[in-house]
């Protein structure tokens, strides 16, 4: 009970889980190369030592004890803002943990349904907490013909649902895709893709079981490989998190650890709870990046001598715009944050969503301004290796000199940079999951249909019209 060291954590990890990479069984990542640094990086959330630290990630639960900050419902704008600080700085782990803050902004509709899955999420809750625990959102099915509803499928598993319900619990079978952190984390909390039909009662199904559950396999893969060179690979030498590819082999639930099992009125609820926190992870992230990318930028239109080019002056300009726009979406949709009818605190809806589709639907064209102040070397450009051999080297520092006080090793970082947060490894996986992340476009699209005060705008506009 009670906070974990990071030593603690990674020895929880140690607990006969299923996982594969490339084609491996692995049987213990805690000491297997893969994993080094997707643990290191996880392992950085439970340094609670530190007295600052520890007030930024850790909050005090009514009983008295200590919890980490993501598990802390926001009662107030105040503690929605130390949350938002929290995102700034917890990895990607320990934000997908937020799942079970959607949980519990659901739990009032949940009770009015089924009053027991209201007191499974609150337990479930409660015992994350508790424990120090870390959770996978996991929604995303298999689909397989995207004309066709989950039921009318040739393969009735390529969604997840129930193959069978007992008095002790369900028993649950599919896949779920694109489940980041999942490997390294505790618990996996399942939630339906969408909102199901009568006829689909099988397929609206939550729970949250943990990851070492007989019957859960996980097949990862990274944007990066086990070993980067950091001066090459200054982001994905230390920030690589594996995606998981989830399978449920018949795997048995017990009644108290299951949230949804056939209520269909209940599925799109479920769904759509997780893509506002999710949202709004994805918006913390945003705001940060694009603050590098301004400073990339500027730094490169710096040391080409084009400062004062207005070519390069109006691509910056975009950027500052962009990212601009993105902090001041997040503000906006913290200080005008809502309600839920139990008292929990959450960013505004509408805000959020037109954020998120902000920033994947100008995303690439950012991309392009970066590309083309940087150039070639942004893909060019010699390995470290290279640099550091005396031979090559020296034609390196000579040939890569530009404007006065600049060094070559500095243009260098600059550069590596660049190419590694926009068009290599991480860039890669960073370029799907800008649209990807929290739904595509059109999830953010629909979402902003429900919220907007339609009503009103045809009120004003009709007014307007005289009419």
């Amino acid at each position: 009970m009670g906070l974990k060291t990071a030593e603690q954590y990674v020895a929880s990890l140690r607990d006969g889980r299923v996982t594969y990479w490339d084609g491996e069984r692995i049987d213990d990542i805690t000491t297997h190369p893969r994993f080094r640094v997707p643990i290191a990086v996880a392992s950085r959330d439970y340094a609670y030592d530190d007295p600052k630290a520890a007030e930024l990630r850790s909050f005090t639960t009514e009983d008295g004890g200590r919890a980490h900050r993501i598990y802390q419902i926001p009662r107030s704008e105040a503690d929605l803002a130390q949350r938002v600080e929290l995102m700034y700085h917890t990895s990607i782990v320990g934000l997908v943990s937020g799942v079970y803050m959607a949980l519990m902004s659901v739990k009032d509709a949940v009770a009015k349904v089924n009053p027991q899955y209201a007191a499974n999420i609150e337990a479930m809750y409660r015992h994350a907490r508790d424990n120090d625990l870390r959770a996978a959102e996991v929604i995303t099915d298999a689909k397989g013909d995207r004309k066709r509803k989950a039921h009318e499928q040739d393969d009735p598993d390529l969604y997840l649902r129930i193959v069978k319900r007992t008095d002790e619990g369900i028993v649950v079978r599919g896949a779920k895709l694109h489940i980041t952190a999942a490997s390294l984390c505790h618990e996996l909390v399942v939630m339906p893709t969408k909102g199901m039909r009568q006829d689909e009662t099988d397929y609206a199904v939550s729970f949250s079981i943990p990851v070492n559950t007989k019957g859960v396999k996980i097949i990862n893969r990274s944007f990066a490989p086990a070993e980067l060179n950091e001066f090459d690979y200054p982001a994905s030498a230390h920030h690589s998190i594996p995606e998981g590819f989830v399978i449920f082999d018949d795997v048995f639930v017990p009644w108290n650890r299951v949230f949804l099992a056939g209520e269909v009125q209940l599925a799109s609820i479920f769904a759509q709870s997780l893509g506002l926190w999710e949202r709004t992870g994805g918006l913390v992230e945003a705001v940060r990046m694009a603050e590098i990318f301004v400073g990339l930028a500027q730094l490169v239109t710096e040391q080409q001598g084009k400062d004062r080019d207005p070519i390069a002056q109006n691509s910056v300009a975009e950027l500052i715009s962009y990212a601009e726009m993105l902090r001041m979406s997040l503000d906006y949709a913290c200080s005008h944050c809502e309600r839920t009818p139990s008292g929990m605190i959450h960013p505004n809806v509408l805000a959020v969503n037109v954020a998120k589709y902000y920033y994947a639907a100008n995303y690439h064209q950012m991309m392009r301004y970066v590309h083309d102040l940087g150039g070639g070397l942004v893909v060019t450009l010699p390995l470290e290796s290279d640099f550091r051999n005396e031979e090559s080297g020296q034609y390196l520092r000579k040939y890569l000199r530009s404007v006065p006080g600049v060094e070559a090793e500095t243009r260098m970082r600059v550069y590596n940079l660049i190419r590694d947060l926009t068009a290599d490894a991480y860039g890669g996986w960073q370029f799907v999951v800008a649209l990807q992340a929290g739904g595509g476009l059109n999830a953010q699209r629909i979402m902003m249909h429900r919220t907007y005060n339609m009503a009103a705008a045809k009120a004003k506009a009709l007014a307007a019209a005289g009419a």
